[in-house]
């Protein structure tokens, strides 16, 4: 993909750029593959903000992407190279040689008309799924299962990548995109590939406006706010020296909060400090 940067016409876009979308091969979702998206605003069934910041946003339905790829030795070709609103990387419409339709990752290289494959024996080129322990090591990959069975669940945001980085008996070491590197099951499947629309990450949004489309609402500073409404709010003028914390007075920007304490064991090397 490539980036299109708008003429300043307006102040709404100045600095404002949109991809170009020139490898969307086709602009309505396939019907049978799609299911309606009923929006909550971030809210529980009491009506209470569960999350802030959410609400709004243009109407959407679901794609239903396979992220199980459970039809295993049977050959898929490409059909189309579809946008996805609920995603940052485009979607590919595949048809099995039995007649079904689906929805996968579209990476970096799969184009109309490319066939794919899962299973163990399929070749390593973008598109395919297989376990890992029957790809090589160094091979680039992406939707990564955790359970064997319960699907991709890594590494599926545009222009990401991890690797394999050793086999060790029924586990295999994947390097993920934080730094990371984690202990998988062997047994677990993966996609091989980058996944594409590798540019999301230099498109500038350039008005607020474009963000409520999203479904993101305004985000209020803690020093903005009043002493009864944020640890750091309140005070004549400007406070400063304040500890950076939460509105429920949790510490952040830095303090870890991992407590799943069961698959610590399964992190071989923690991500990289930024």
């Amino acid at each position: 993909m490539g980036i299109r940067v708008l003429k300043p016409r307006s102040n709404g876009q100045r600095n404002r750029s949109v991809a170009d979308f020139k490898e969307i091969t086709k602009t309505t979702p396939e019907k049978n593959l799609t299911e309606a998206l009923r929006k909550t605003a971030a809210r529980n069934n009491f009506g209470r903000i569960t999350m802030r910041h959410q609400g709004g946003g243009h109407k959407r339905r679901y794609r239903l992407v396979d992220f199980k790829r459970n039809k295993t030795d049977i050959t898929a070709k490409v059909v189309a190279i579809e946008y996805d609103p609920n995603r940052t990387c485009r979607i590919a419409l595949i048809t099995y040689t039995d007649g079904v339709k689906s929805y996968i990752l579209a990476p970096v290289g799969l184009n109309v008309g490319d066939t794919v494959v899962s299973g163990n024996s399929a070749d390593i080129k973008p598109g395919n799924c297989m376990q890992l322990s029957a790809m090589p090591t160094g091979t680039i990959i992406h939707n990564i299962e955790l359970r064997p069975g319960k699907g991709g669940q890594l590494v599926r945001g545009a222009g990401v990548s991890a690797s394999l980085v050793a086999k060790l008996g029924r586990y295999c070491q994947v390097k993920l995109p934080s730094g990371e590197v984690r202990q998988v099951l062997a047994t677990c499947k993966a996609s091989v590939g980058q996944v594409g629309n590798t540019d999301n990450e230099n498109v500038k949004v350039g008005k607020a406006g474009r963000k409520r489309w999203m479904g993101i609402r305004p985000t209020v500073r803690g020093m903005a706010m009043n002493s009864n409404d944020h640890p750091l709010g309140g005070g004549e003028g400007r406070g400063k020296g304040h500890h950076p914390v939460s509105p429920w007075g949790q510490p952040c920007k830095g303090f870890k909060t991992r407590k799943n304490k069961r698959t610590d064991k399964m992190i071989v090397k923690r991500r990289s400090k930024k």
